[in-house]
C-alpha cells in the first residue's frame, strides 16, 4: 500500500515527453530523473517528492520502446502510475523495472491535480482521500506485488530462480 500527492496529465503522453530523446545517451537513473517531463511539466524534476503518483488519461507511454522513461519515473520519485489505458510496451517495461502502474478509467477521469490517493495493490483500490471517493481496479496478483516489492524482474529472478530452485 502507497500513499502520494497526484500529478495529472491528460492523454497520449509520450515516451519523449516522459524522458526527452535529447538525453537517451546516459541510462543513468538520476541523470533521467533530473530530466523526467521536463517539457510537459517544466520543473517537475524539483518539485515531485518521493512517493507521488501521476494521474493519466488514455495511451499513457506511448511513442517509442525505450526502458529509459518508467526508469525516469521511477528515479524521479513516482511511487505509481494510474492511467485510463497504457501503451503496451512501456506496460511491459515499467513492470520489468518494478514501477507499478494501474489501469482505472474512473479514477483518470476524476482525480484531479494535487488529490492525495491511497492505492493498495493487494486489493486494486485505489482511494482518494481528499475527495473520499473510492475505486476498483484489478488487484496485483501475489508473484506481480513481490515482482515490485523486488524492484523488478531481473532482480526478482535473481532471488527466486536460483541454481538450487532451478535444480542445476
Amino acid at each position: 500500500m502507497l500513499e502520494g500527492k497526484v500529478w495529472r496529465f491528460g492523454n497520449d503522453v509520450d515516451t519523449d515527453l516522459i524522458i526527452p530523446a535529447r538525453y537517451l545517451n546516459t541510462s543513468d537513473p538520476q541523470v533521467l530523473a533530473e530530466h523526467c517531463l521536463e517539457d510537459l511539466e517544466p520543473g517537475f524534476a524539483r518539485k515531485v517528492i518521493s512517493g507521488d503518483i501521476i494521474v493519466a488519461g488514455t495511451n499513457f507511454g506511448c511513442g517509442s520502446s525505450r526502458e529509459h522513461a518508467p526508469i525516469a519515473l521511477k528515479a524521479s520519485g513516482v511511487s505509481c502510475v494510474i492511467a485510463a489505458s497504457f501503451a503496451r510496451i512501456f506496460y511491459r517495461n515499467a513492470l520489468n523495472i518494478g514501477l507499478p502502474i494501474l489501469e482505472s478509467v474512473a479514477a483518470s477521469k476524476e482525480v484531479k491535480q494535487g488529490d492525495i490517493l491511497r492505492v493498495n495493490f493487494e486489493t486494486g483500490l485505489i482511494t482518494n482521500l481528499t475527495r473520499n471517493q473510492v475505486y476498483q481496479t484489478n488487484p496485483f496478483p501475489g508473484f506481480m506485488r513481490e515482482l515490485i516489492a523486488s524492484g523488478g524482474l531481473i532482480p526478482y529472478l535473481r532471488k527466486n530462480l536460483s541454481g538450487e530452485k532451478l535444480g542445476v
